[in-house]
């Protein structure tokens, strides 16, 4: 008897893990209410629980840099390819997106050294007050800094990354020499000092405070689809423009997903990586964030279908990070606050 028992414990002892025990620890840049709900699908699909801590891409990064090897996140997402990035030079993540999901993503969304991968895209476009500027008038980004926009553009200030990698996407376009004279003739037409997001530019312009504003789609989208009354009606008075439309394309960036350097559940964190790449996962990206897909099989929401198909920059993301730096001094220098 006192065999058999010994002999059951080391069965027992020995099973595998039950898949309930599985688990996956993101830190997420993106609100809650954006990710939280294709997570918990994820998780009732896997088997594979989610444990999810959200905050600002920043703070998050020095979270992890300073949990150091101990940190508990195996997965770090966050928005703009600058910031995954910063994240890379920081050293807090490892080379492990694999083959079979490199392949799913067009590769000017990836990091060729295999770091991080695009989840959804975005574009940095031009919208304008519908009563009183012409689609007819706008072309190019470059166009902005012309004198005829002089006190008529709103924008947020320097210390955003979506500018900043906006920039440094100019930076390779047209060079250091040429992006810092446009980059002067910007500053002078600001209407107003840079302040606020995304969506305060949007509601200067719908006040009459600006006539332009360069913003990222789906902040747009979402005041045009939200409840609140004021910044839908906001919204519904501007329109969007796709600039350089008849050269490189409209500037575009990503939300992005990478596993961390200290990942304890890193086959965990790569299911989780192949499933929000999946349709069902993108297609609710799409409804639900107003964000463009990385899979052409996943439809548009009807708000990205209204504003209609549109040429995208089809430079690799990583060269935003890599020009970061130059894009601020350029910014610095030219008085953009």
């Amino acid at each position: 008897m006192k065999h058999l028992w010994i002999g059951l414990m080391t069965v027992i002892f020995s099973l595998p893990v039950n898949a309930s025990a599985e688990e996956v620890n993101v830190y997420s840049a993106r609100k809650e209410q954006l990710i939280k709900s294709i997570l918990d699908r994820f998780e009732k699909q896997s088997g594979i629980k989610v444990n999810l801590i959200t905050g600002k891409a920043d703070a998050l990064l020095k979270r992890i840099e300073s949990e150091g090897a101990n940190t508990p996140a195996d997965v770090l997402i966050t928005t703009d390819a600058g910031r995954l990035h910063r994240a890379k030079t920081a050293g807090v993540l490892q080379a492990a997106i694999t083959p079979d999901i490199e392949q799913i993503v067009p590769s000017n969304l990836q990091d060729p050294e295999h770091y991080w991968i695009g989840l959804t895209t975005r574009s940095r476009i031009i919208v304008y007050a519908k009563d009183r500027v012409q689609a007819s008038e706008l072309s190019t980004y470059e166009a902005l800094s012309e004198p005829k926009w002089k006190k008529r553009l709103c924008i947020r200030s320097s210390n955003n990354i979506y500018n900043q990698s906006l920039v440094a996407s100019m930076i390779v376009h047209q060079g250091e020499k040429a992006t810092e004279a446009w980059a002067e003739g910007l500053v002078k037409n600001f209407a107003r000092k840079p302040k606020g997001g995304d969506r305060d530019q949007i509601k200067a312009v719908a006040a009459g405070q600006c006539d332009i504003a360069v913003v990222n789609t789906y902040y747009l989208a979402q005041m045009l689809n939200g409840k609140d009354q004021e910044q839908r009606k906001a919204a519904e008075k501007v329109a969007v423009f796709w600039p350089n439309q008849k050269d490189r394309g409209a500037h575009i960036n990503i939300s992005g997903i990478a596993i961390t350097k200290a990942a304890k559940n890193k086959d965990n964190a790569l299911e989780l990586i192949r499933f929000l790449l999946t349709t069902e996962a993108q297609t609710w990206y799409a409804e639900v964030n107003n964000e463009y897909p990385v899979i052409k099989e996943a439809p548009l929401s009807k708000t990205l279908k209204s504003w209609g198909e549109f040429h995208s920059d089809a430079l690799n993301l990583n060269a935003l990070g890599k020009h970061n730096s130059e894009a601020v001094r350029i910014m610095d220098r030219a008085g953009w606050r």
